[in-house]
């Protein structure tokens, strides 16, 4: 499930989709906020170009959307469904959590979004010699 040639482990690890060799990322730590973000224009081993179109990471901002919307509820569930802590302090809660993840938020977002639309193909290199 989370060998190479899974879009999970595409997805996890921000590897390059197509041929999942290297990080899409700069920096691979994501709380490294002046370059949370920061991707290389292609792979290096597949040379894949990341923005498959201009703005295409824009797309992403719905999955951020969507993943911001889960983890505000299993902030929720866990401090006042589990722990019981009342309304405010959940609230609380759901803002810590945002605060902290969204970093992690953002990296996954775009690394859901170019999955969406990019395949692994483990015969990168024969594929990309037919066309030089």
């Amino acid at each position: 499930m989370f060998t190479k040639g899974s879009k999970i482990a595409s997805m996890l690890k921000g590897t390059c989709p197509r041929c999942q060799e290297e990080s899409m990322y700069e920096v691979r730590n994501p709380y490294n906020l002046s370059k949370a973000l920061k991707m290389h224009e292609n792979c290096s081993h597949c040379h894949l170009h990341y923005a498959i179109e201009p703005s295409f990471f824009y797309g992403a901002m719905y999955v951020s959307y969507g993943l911001g919307v889960a983890f505000a509820v299993a902030a929720f569930v866990i401090s006042h469904v589990f722990i019981g802590a009342d309304l405010k302090t959940s609230f609380i809660a759901i803002m810590a959590t945002l605060i902290v993840f969204m970093p992690i938020i953002m990296r996954l977002s775009r690394n859901i979004w170019i999955n969406f639309f990019v395949n692994f193909d483990k015969n990168w290199k024969t594929h990309d010699q037919k066309k030089s």
